[in-house]
């Protein structure tokens, strides 16, 4: 094991076990080094490595500190690698989607009250035949976001944010080359609105995984070269 790595286990290690928590200050370089047997050479690189996936804040004449160690922010290293995919990628991260979304829309069918369901279906009234693709995207995210939301788990929503902003771009080329893609979108997500509406955890879920399967197929028919009007 490289002596950098050993030096993030160490760290990792005093986070875990609760020597060190959110918002903690850690010891200065010299001390913490010298506790964990470590060169300050390889504390320093450590600390620059944690401090890139978020886990650590070097604030600049004032100490180091962990971070709030929130989901968003830790995940925000994997939206990075994500949006550096190319186009071929991105069905293997609508396979991912169709994966947790689904998941996420059953979670949501038990949490969702009456206001939310009246929410979800004024996103959906507000987009008419005529609306512009860019509004039909700007819909399709908040639409998404809202059930995900709902689910009350921020792992789950933040890893569904960052496959999702990825794929506006697909999106965008089923709305510019799909017959009938605004009036199918906005059916499909009045049916998953009615199934969150009755409580129906299973029935929600298998709408979830026809909806994003409906935009994954015309992707890879795309990608492929054999994309037919249906």
């Amino acid at each position: 094991m490289a002596v950098t790595d050993e030096a993030i286990l160490k760290i990792k290690d005093m986070i875990l076990t609760g020597e060190l928590g959110p918002g903690d200050r850690l010891p200065p370089e010299k001390e913490l080094s010298e506790r964990l047997g470590l060169s300050r050479s390889s504390m320093r690189e450590a600390v620059k490595a944690l401090e890139v996936i978020r886990v650590l804040d070097v604030r600049r004449g004032d100490g180091t500190y962990v971070t709030s160690l929130e989901p968003r922010l830790l995940l925000e290293a994997m939206t990075f690698v994500v949006d550096l995919h190319d186009d071929d990628s991105i069905l293997e991260l609508f396979a991912v989607r169709r994966i947790l979304e689904p998941a996420a829309a059953a979670l949501a069918s038990a949490r969702l009250d009456h206001d939310g369901i009246g929410a979800l279906r004024a996103q959906v009234a507000a987009v008419e035949g005529s609306s512009s693709v860019e509004e039909l995207v700007a819909h399709d995210l908040e639409f998404h976001a809202a059930i995900v939301e709902a689910a009350g788990n921020s792992y789950l929503t933040t890893l569904i944010e960052s496959l999702s902003g990825h794929t506006i771009r697909a999106r965008v080329w089923r709305g510019l080359t799909q017959e009938n893609a605004t009036e199918r979108t906005l059916s499909e997500h009045s049916a998953i609105v009615d199934a969150l509406e009755i409580g129906d955890a299973k029935l929600a879920e298998a709408l979830m995984v026809a909806h994003i399967s409906g935009v994954e197929r015309w992707l890879r028919q795309w990608t492929q070269g054999t994309l037919e009007s249906d």
